[in-house]
């Protein structure tokens, strides 16, 4: 697959990949390599990885527990002292080989220690080849709320090994699946019927639909690096589903829903609003719930749910002087920014939802 140019850097598939990473690891002559991986990453994608690493230069390997629940600044705290302790200088690249939170936390790390680092990230989950790994944007949560501490700031690479996808289970790929479905919906609307029959689909077809899915937002990106308007339509389905995710991970009593899980709920509801603000036509709204349903199953919500959900949104990273904003669906393919939404029409969205 064909490399893509990002903002100041380039993201490289498959055999390009390590041929990439030797070159760039001799020409560079950093003073040591860190790679950071969690507990998962470790015993599935390290042994591949290290055997596709040909360099000379010292290794230290970085490891901390998986999960969202660890993407915070105890974590970071953690692997900087650890940085320190091993002699990490500002000569030295740190390599992310993992996830989203991996990535995210890992590229936070790297541009934060000694006032910043070389990185390169390895995503090794659908999730995040299309979509955590671009766009420059590193941080952790800040308790139970979703990217509230980070930086925008770029790796030198991006590498996208598509094998790593035969480690993951099927929630994963279903996971970073939402992603791709948003994708479409929110710019190619070709793409997203592409998604209307997956039985079909074979491994080159997903290798070319994930290429053509870091192509879609990595265009909207290189137009607007610091999401002062365009980027913004990446938040489809993310203002509600970020609530989501966020109540289901603070609460006990609930299932913890993956990312890519709680954003199809995002989508499915955000495109009731859209149906509502008449943005969207009634056929093209029930194609969009109707794909995704048939994908993810559904989850219950008790009213003290969503009004839980609704209470979350204030804090959302989106949201200007007060006001919470959504990114909506303009018809399938196209997006309206900054829609500022009652509260009343998101409890409409939520029984709609539910039945």
């Amino acid at each position: 697959m064909q490399t893509i140019q990002a903002n100041g850097y380039s993201i490289y598939f498959n055999e390009n990949c390590y041929t990439f990473l030797s070159e760039t690891l001799y020409k560079e002559a950093y003073s040591k390599i860190f790679i950071v991986v969690d507990s998962e990453t470790a015993n599935y994608c390290m042994p591949d990885f290290l055997a596709n690493l040909a360099t000379e230069i010292p290794i230290e390997i970085i490891e901390f527990e998986a999960g969202e629940v660890y993407k915070n600044i105890e974590t970071c705290t953690h692997i900087w002292q650890a940085l320190t302790e091993l002699g990490a200088d500002r000569k030295s690249i740190i390599i992310n080989v993992g996830g989203g939170v991996v990535t995210d936390l890992g590229g936070f790390v790297a541009s934060t220690y000694k006032r910043g680092i070389d990185f390169i990230n390895v995503p090794t989950t659908l999730l995040a080849m299309v979509d955590a790994s671009v766009g420059g944007k590193n941080g952790v949560d800040l308790g139970n709320l979703k990217n509230q501490v980070g930086v925008i700031q770029n790796p030198i690479a991006v590498l996208i090994d598509t094998h790593y996808l035969e480690t993951l289970p099927q929630s994963q790929m279903r996971s970073g699946l939402a992603e791709m479905l948003k994708h479409g919906l929110i710019q190619d609307r070709a793409y997203w019927t592409k998604f209307g029959d997956l039985s079909s689909l074979d491994t080159d077809d997903l290798n070319e639909l994930i290429h053509q899915s870091v192509i879609i937002k990595n265009n909207v990106v290189t137009q607007d690096p610091t999401e002062k308007g365009l980027r913004k339509a990446l938040n489809f389905g993310h203002t509600l589903g970020h609530a989501i995710e966020s109540y289901f991970l603070e609460n006990e009593n609930k299932e913890t829903l993956l990312h890519g899980e709680a954003i199809a709920i995002g989508m499915i509801l955000e495109s009731y609003l859209s149906l509502e603000k008449e943005l969207l036509t009634e056929n093209e709204y029930q194609e969009i719930k109707s794909v995704i349903a048939d994908i993810y199953p559904a989850v219950p919500f008790t009213e003290k749910d969503i009004e839980n959900c609704i209470d979350l949104l204030i804090h959302d990273k989106k949201n200007e002087f007060g006001k919470v904003k959504f990114a909506l669906l303009n018809g399938i393919g196209a997006v309206k920014i900054d829609e500022e939404i009652e509260n009343d029409l998101i409890y409409k969205a939520f029984d709609d939802y539910k039945n």
